[in-house]
């Protein structure tokens, strides 16, 4: 990848950066109740991983 990037394609790819995180912890039990245990990542945007899938941009 080039070392000087466009603007655009940083913006892009900051978005996408954040689609990797898991959902806040607050939000489980607004989401599925109080008593439910449920993982954070459930919630999140999209599953996505450095490795696994390439974002083609």
């Amino acid at each position: 990848m080039a070392k000087n990037k466009h603007l655009s394609k940083k913006k892009k790819m900051a978005k996408r950066g954040t689609w990797a995180k898991w959902a806040p912890f607050w939000l489980i039990p607004k989401i599925f109740g109080k008593g439910r245990r449920v993982h954070p990542v459930r919630i999140s945007h999209a599953k996505r991983n450095w490795k696994r899938s390439k974002l083609k941009i």
